[in-house]
């Protein structure tokens, strides 16, 4: 995504005084096993959803004045209603982000602008970028550049919002959305039988990839400890998604957009620091 690509850090958050970190993520799994699942660290980066809310707005460019028919903006309304429900299952299951956002949210007059959202995908039979991506399409979303991530075994796709040329929504910018899908024919023979056994058992609910994520459930059936285990062996991405399924993965904020002194990513750091979070430099996919 050009413009994320050109923002230097991308920010993990953990509690230096005390657990944070998202166990909620894996909560379906966990509450089938009596087992402890290390928590994968959730992320806040550094770029704009604003989305209409109490406190949080979606954003890419700027409103400009326009006239929108009454069935453009209930289409519009539906949509905001749908990304706002993606949302808040990803802030219920995250309570470190959850956390870091109201605290910068309090810092900078109770408004964040969100730069993307992303998802993430298994590569097969269906369930892969296109599941999710119809639903976003389908409300004038269009596909723009492919990446590729050979060391993850991943390739992502990033699809510009409606407004994203103009900026003339009638309810503000929408977000970008990111998704990538895991290359699962290129993973080890037992990881492939894995995925393959659940991504069957789910029926058509590649069709639901959207519902789906706006209701923070799977598509198949709860996974087993072991299944995690083998996956999260060989690669996070894959243990990450067969738990999650299609529900938001992160979100970005842009801090050029934020209005008080935490208005620059050395600021921002050192402000998030200073509230006991440590950073860590890795990017997310």
């Amino acid at each position: 995504m050009e413009a994320a690509a050109r923002v230097p850090a991308f920010l993990s958050l953990r509690s230096a005084k005390k657990t944070l970190t998202s166990l909620a993520s894996l909560s379906p799994l966990l509450q089938s096993s009596s087992k402890c699942i290390p928590p994968s660290a959730k992320w806040i980066h550094s770029r704009p959803i604003c989305l209409r809310g109490p406190t949080r707005i979606m954003a890419v460019g700027s409103l400009k004045d326009t006239i929108v028919d009454e069935s453009t903006k209930s289409a519009e309304s539906f949509f905001r209603t749908a990304v706002l429900s993606m949302e808040k299952v990803y802030l219920s299951r995250n309570p470190t982000a959850k956390a870091v956002l109201d605290l910068v949210l309090t810092a900078d007059g109770n408004q964040i602008c969100y730069d993307h959202i992303a998802f993430r995908t298994f590569g097969i039979d269906g369930y892969g970028i296109d599941s999710i991506a119809k639903f976003f399409l389908d409300f004038g979303y269009t596909r723009r550049e492919e990446l590729r991530f050979p060391a993850k075994k991943l390739k992502a796709l990033w699809f510009a919002p409606p407004s994203y040329e103009t900026g003339s929504y009638f309810g503000g910018p929408l977000p970008r959305i990111f998704i990538s899908e895991l290359l699962v024919d290129e993973m080890s023979t037992q990881s492939q039988e894995v995925i393959k056994k659940y991504v069957k058992n789910s029926g058509n609910g590649n069709k639901y990839a959207s519902l789906a994520s706006t209701l923070g459930c799977l598509t198949w059936e709860t996974p087993s400890y072991s299944d995690y285990q083998q996956l999260a062996r060989e690669s996070e991405y894959a243990a990450w998604t067969l738990v999650n399924g299609f529900s938001v993965n992160h979100v970005t904020i842009s801090v050029h957009r934020l209005k008080s002194h935490i208005g620059n990513i050395k600021s921002l750091n050192q402000f998030i620091e200073d509230q006991g979070y440590k950073l860590n430099s890795e990017g997310e996919y």
